[in-house]
């Protein structure tokens, strides 16, 4: 049956039966796939992003690369058209800066380290080389909010068409100072169709921006915890800055190429 609690906690969760699912009530009415309603949230969520011709923001990833899973931090300089991103990286990687400007540079990224690895001067690779991808999960033209949401519609789109799916909403999750509405949706069991058993998509309330996405893989065995695969995290976002070539350009006098 279809159910809607309110929790204290401001909790709202939203869950719909095998029958439900399959398109039929006990009424024999149909009913909505409980996705459909989060498309459509993504939907807007990508129409304001889209709208915004540059940004800058932090970017926190953590991603299961192989075996192991990377952690990273940078500050992130993002232009629509053309398609552009700089990265200056933080914490135990400070000082790396990344470019890449679609149609640009032979379609390469140009990489400068820090350290010995420095000495190398400016390493340029396509964003698929092996060694442009030894520390993340998708190449560097997948980055972004938008592209992050995009694959997300494309992963429910698929989902859609299949029951065994549950959908929460928690109006009032905080992320830092962000007061966001968080979409949970998960499937009890792995299944082909299904590519992560939990996916968790945050909404910042005030601006309407997708702020963050994680990617949980099904348990391991019965009561095992998820375990994470990725979670993408955009805090200290700006939308009001001014983007110019200069921001993606190697020879920019604030960089250290």
């Amino acid at each position: 049956m279809l159910m809607s609690i309110k929790h204290k906690t401001g909790l709202l969760i939203v869950g719909l039966s095998a029958v439900i699912l399959s398109g039929l009530s006990a009424a024999g009415k149909s009913k909505e796939h409980p996705l459909k309603p989060v498309l459509r949230l993504v939907e807007r969520s990508l129409k304001t992003i889209e709208e915004i011709s540059g940004y800058e923001t932090t970017v926190t990833k953590n991603e299961l690369v192989g075996n192991r899973m990377v952690a990273q931090r940078m500050k992130m300089k993002f232009r629509r058209e053309p398609f552009s991103i700089y990265f200056y990286f933080l914490g135990d990687l400070e000082g790396r800066e990344v470019i890449y400007v679609q149609d640009s540079n032979d379609g390469q990224i140009l990489v400068h380290d820090t350290g010995i690895a420095s000495l190398v001067g400016t390493l340029r690779l396509a964003p698929t080389d092996s060694l442009a991808m030894r520390e993340n999960r998708h190449p560097i033209t997948e980055a972004g909010i938008e592209n992050f949401l995009l694959a997300l519609r494309r992963q429910w789109t698929k989902e859609s068409k299949y029951g065994e799916t549950d959908v929460k909403y928690y109006r009032n999750a905080k992320l830092g100072n962000m007061t966001c509405k968080v979409i949970d949706v998960s499937h009890p069991r792995p299944r082909r169709q299904f590519a992560f058993h939990r996916t968790r998509l945050w909404i910042d309330s005030k601006t309407g921006i997708a702020v963050r996405v994680q990617q949980f893989g099904f348990p391991v065995r019965d009561g095992a915890k998820p375990p994470l695969v990725e979670d993408y995290k955009f805090t200290d976002l700006r939308t009001n800055v001014r983007i110019s070539n200069l921001d993606f350009d190697e020879n920019n006098p604030k960089y250290n190429y």
